[in-house]
């Protein structure tokens, strides 16, 4: 099966969960020239950007092996969640939901109709 629907979602959430990690990266430096002291935002939003690429590889494994594919997204949307909480929402629900139809979801089968 092609799977386009949660390749489609779990790039989207991929990219969006980038940009929240360059946001709390971003967030995290400044905090850090300001006050002189090494920030917690700033590993937190490494920690995300591993997260979200290990999201983008979910979603284009999800083609191949669905059940892995769909895993890795929903490891990456938990762990997302939990490092930058809410800058990762919007992106933590898209690859949760295309991480869920990756794991759960049963292919289609092809059943003939009988007498025909």
């Amino acid at each position: 099966m092609k799977r386009t629907t949660e390749f489609v979602l779990g790039l989207l959430g991929g990219i969006l969960g980038l940009g929240a990690a360059f946001l709390a990266l971003f967030i995290g430096e400044v905090d850090e020239a300001i006050s002189k002291v090494s920030s917690e935002i700033t590993g937190l939003g490494y920690a995300a950007f591993i997260f979200s690429v290990l999201g983008v590889l979910g979603s284009i494994l999800v083609r191949a092996k669905a059940k892995t594919g769909g895993w890795l997204m929903i490891l990456s949307a938990i762990g997302g969640i939990v490092s930058v909480s809410l800058f990762y929402v919007l992106p933590g629900l898209l690859l949760l939901i295309a991480g869920g139809m990756g794991a759960f979801r049963r292919e289609k089968r092809d059943t003939a109709v009988a007498g025909e």
